[in-house]
């Protein structure tokens, strides 16, 4: 394995970064404080995605659950990829679109958020959460990229979107993680202050 190889990997991905401050901090920064109201008035977070996105729900659940670098009591969090016996019925019964969309149903209430994970904009399942979210009066922080795909086409006036300017799946999802963990320290700094 070439050395160099590795390395522009490393380069690939700080540029990516880089490009990213100046157009996405402000769109976090409206995430952060959506969420965080949100939570405040007893409302929770909503998270989906599929593969590596589905991945990135959970471990934004988690650290809202659990903790993210400081100790506070958990907060009301659901990844929706997590329950196999959920998805597979829904898929098997529906449709695989539906695996999301049935859930929020079911769980969203009014004024709670839907973080939508899709790294193309285009994930059907995704968008269909994204129109049931709508349907039950949440607001939804999409996190995208590819040019924010046909999630551009869904997503209301009231919602966020985090397109990271990539169109190289692993840049984009290396910016959902840092996306995600700008989240998690914002909502704590609004809840802890900051240290």
């Amino acid at each position: 394995m070439s050395v160099e190889r590795i390395q522009q990997h490393f380069r690939d991905s700080a540029a990516v970064k880089l490009e990213a401050l100046e157009t996405l901090s402000m769109p976090i920064a409206v995430a952060i404080d959506t969420m965080f109201a949100a939570l405040a008035n007893g409302n929770r977070i909503l998270a989906c995605g599929n593969g590596g996105s589905a991945a990135d729900a959970q471990h934004f659940a988690a650290e809202l659950i659990g903790r993210f670098e400081r100790e506070r009591p958990g907060l009301p969090a659901i990844a929706l990829s997590t329950d196999t016996s959920v998805l597979t019925a829904i898929a098997n019964d529906y449709s695989f679109e539906q695996i999301y969309a049935k859930q929020v149903w079911a769980l969203g209430q009014p004024g709670d958020v839907l973080l939508a994970i899709t790294t193309s904009g285009n994930s059907a399942n995704v968008l269909a959460a994204i129109e049931a979210a709508h349907e039950r009066e949440m607001i939804v922080v999409a996190l995208t990229g590819k040019g924010g795909g046909r999630a551009q086409q869904v997503l209301s006036d009231t919602d966020i979107q985090v397109c990271v300017p990539s169109d190289r799946t692993a840049r984009i999802q290396e910016v959902h993680l840092l996306t995600i963990h700008c989240l998690c320290d914002g909502i704590d700094a609004m809840l802890l202050g900051e240290d």
